[in-house]
């Protein structure tokens, strides 16, 4: 069986575009022929209703939340969306009580790694994107742990900059769980070249990140903000090959996936551990 790349989307602040990232990366992906699996771990429910509008718990229905507390696969979750190739697990709110049910859990931090292993679907996927809260906490802890790489979208403005290096602090902290663990990089969103501010915050990252920091860029686009109310990526709601939105997200996936070879030297397909 193949192991597909599991990658996750973090950030300590909110309004990054995190979400809107992960969602539309990932039908990017999906675009490209790849097939994907998107995971939702914030209880907001943002990427869900993206993608298939907000699920509520309904009693005796299983839910990501059950999953992770009875340490189970995650099959009967998996829900196909409406681009085809991009699939979704969804969450439900009461997944905010997720953090307090696993603290007191023996190997707390892989939790979600020994759920993913005995997904018996996850070898359908290329990729895996998890979606996590803005913040580090214990569920985001296991997002690191069961994942190969993490990517980092910063709105460009000084303040999410400076947050960065908080980021980089708490994940070092987690290397002693996850080793294997790497960075993909850091993608600029949020971006206008007509404001000075973002070409200042560029440079400064470029010099201090240098080949981290992704090329690519997440222009400003209302068109994004609009497309998540009615269950639409950006290129399904943009319809446009030349849209903004659609060319910045197809930019970053080639980007991604150049990189991506570069490390895995071709594509893995190899054996589940």
């Amino acid at each position: 069986m193949r192991k597909p790349i599991i990658i996750s989307v973090v950030n300590h602040k909110g309004g990054c575009l995190k979400t809107t990232l992960t969602v539309n990366l990932a039908a990017a992906l999906a675009r490209e022929g790849k097939k994907v699996l998107a995971i939702d771990l914030d209880a907001q429910q943002n990427l869900t209703a993206s993608l298939i509008g907000p699920v509520a718990s309904v009693d005796g229905v299983p839910t990501l939340f059950d999953a992770l507390v009875d340490e189970t696969g995650l099959d009967h979750l998996i829900t196909e969306t409406t681009t085809k190739g991009l699939d979704v697990i969804p969450v439900t709110e009461e997944f905010a009580g997720a953090d307090l049910s696993l603290v007191s859990a023996v190997g707390r931090e892989s939790i979600m790694k020994g759920c993913l292993k005995q997904t018996t679907r996850l070898d359908e996927y290329d990729f895996v994107f998890i979606d996590n809260p803005p913040s580090i906490s214990l569920v985001v802890m296991n997002s690191l742990v069961a994942s190969d790489y993490f990517l980092v979208p910063c709105s460009a403005d000084y303040l999410p900059m400076v947050g960065l290096s908080l980021l980089g602090d708490s994940i070092a902290k987690i290397r002693r769980l996850a080793p294997h663990l790497q960075s993909l990089g850091v993608v600029l969103t949020l971006y206008s070249r007509n404001e000075r501010i973002c070409r200042q915050v560029e440079n400064m990252l470029r010099t201090k990140l240098n080949e981290n920091l992704f090329e690519s860029k997440i222009r400003v686009n209302t068109k994004a903000k609009s497309a998540p109310s009615v269950k639409k990526t950006i290129f399904d709601y943009e319809k446009s090959e030349k849209g903004r939105g659609t060319e910045d997200y197809t930019a970053l996936a080639e980007e991604a996936l150049v990189r991506l070879d570069e490390r895995e030297g071709g594509f893995r397909k190899v054996a589940n551990g």
